[in-house]
């Protein structure tokens, strides 16, 4: 079997109303889908992160840069084709947007692999569990959501039978070294630290009365004495993680907060690559690892960062906000390892997760999630989702030509 050609589409959806984090002020979210075609006529899906930056960058490197290494080669080799990807880009590669878009290559070439040899993705890399606990991922910054309202909006999580939920601090813009000024949209839905504080107490008494948990998520925006004050004060309140506390590149001041606190810190998403989360892990910077398939170099890379945690006796707890598609390979990755925590589940209105797939991906009666059985990552598009949110009809018509040419 031979790779015939790699395209990559851009979907967008708008929000009526804007949701923010701490560095960020959500208008819309964009996903970049992969296809993989092979001349035996079987298609791999993947997906690329395009967090950060233009998804045309992304699309543009997976299909002039990426693609003219892959054309020949036997898709079956997924390891040769993730080093030889990484080995030509390395003099502007290594990290970044290379690796996002190796990523959404890899996770297809996964599912290519499990569909030849009629498997999942998550037994055919070894098959460690079949089912996952999910969390809320939610909890965002909008205009008017005062304290009362996130903590409603947690307590309906709780009555949904979520046992986690996870809320965003750290939009403070009196913290020192606080990005916020250099941010699109940086002065708006700005709140104090002690409004942030307040917030969280409010979800963590919620929480109390169903048994539950909260984590918080502060998205790299504060320094490192903020983080340790602050975070003293969070771990009283009986919050089960604090996520992404500090700048990505303040890995000394991260192991200072993991030796300051009781409460795990959990981290850090928005690094990239084995070689980075290996320096975290040696520093014990963090005490939850988490990488994203999408974000991080694919299912191959992933497992590397995995195993590396495993052998630090530390979990490793993927980061998935974006797609159905990403959702659906870090659900594979995650059943694949032995050391996974729990699975993040995006509760924001979003369409390319709740309407993207043939069948959505939902809690069972039990409140776990369940791995899908079907070959491969045991997926398949809604095309009119994806002709409905796709940027470029044209474009996106000929991605669905080359997928729909293969067994998805």
């Amino acid at each position: 079997m031979k790779i015939t050609d790699v395209k990559a589409t851009i979907l967008r959806y708008d929000y009526d109303c804007c949701i923010a984090d701490a560095q960020n002020y959500f208008s819309a979210r964009n996903a970049v889908l992969v296809c993989v075609a092979s001349d035996e006529g079987i298609v791999g899906i993947g997906e690329s992160a395009c967090f950060g930056g233009p998804p045309e960058t992304t699309k543009y490197i997976i299909e002039n840069e990426l693609r003219p290494m892959l054309l020949g080669e036997d898709p079956s080799g997924i390891a040769r084709i993730w080093q030889k990807m990484f080995d030509r880009t390395r003099q502007h590669g290594r990290s970044g947007v290379i690796l996002a878009a190796m990523g959404g290559i890899d996770i297809a070439l996964w599912d290519m692999q499990g569909k030849r040899c009629q498997m999942p993705v998550y037994k055919l890399l070894g098959g460690y569990t079949d089912v996952l606990t999910p969390y809320a991922s939610s909890g965002f910054y909008a205009d008017g959501k005062d304290t009362k309202a996130i903590a409603a909006e947690c307590e309906s999580y709780f009555k949904e039978g979520f046992t986690y939920a996870k809320i965003k601090i750290g939009r403070n813009p009196e913290v020192f070294m606080n990005p916020l000024s250099n941010m699109q949209y940086g002065d708006r839905c700005n709140y104090s630290l002690e409004n942030d504080l307040e917030r969280v107490e409010a979800c963590c008494h919620t929480a109390k009365k169903y048994g539950a948990k909260i984590m918080v998520d502060a998205n790299n925006n504060w320094n490192t004495f903020t983080a340790v004050r602050a975070g003293k004060i969070l771990q009283e309140m009986g919050v089960f993680w604090l996520e992404e506390p500090l700048h990505v590149d303040n890995i000394k001041g991260s192991a200072e907060l993991v030796a300051a606190l009781d409460m795990p810190i959990a981290g850090y998403e928005s690094e990239i690559g084995f070689y980075r989360f290996r320096e975290l892990i040696e520093r014990r910077a963090v005490d939850i690892v988490q990488p994203d398939v999408i974000w991080s170099g694919g299912i191959t890379e992933c497992r590397r960062i995995a195993a590396f945690a495993a052998a630090s006796h530390l979990p490793c707890n993927p980061h998935a906000f974006s797609t159905a598609v990403s959702l659906m390979a870090n659900m594979h990755f995650m059943a694949s390892i032995p050391n996974a925590g729990i699975l993040e589940m995006d509760q924001n209105i979003y369409p390319l997760r709740d309407e993207l797939l043939a069948k959505r991906i939902e809690r069972e009666a039990d409140g776990l999630v369940h791995l899908p059985d079907a070959p491969g990552l045991g997926i398949e598009l809604n095309w009119e989702t994806v002709h409905r949110y796709a940027v470029d009809a044209e474009d996106t018509n000929q991605f669905e030509e080359l997928a729909g040419k293969g067994h998805q």
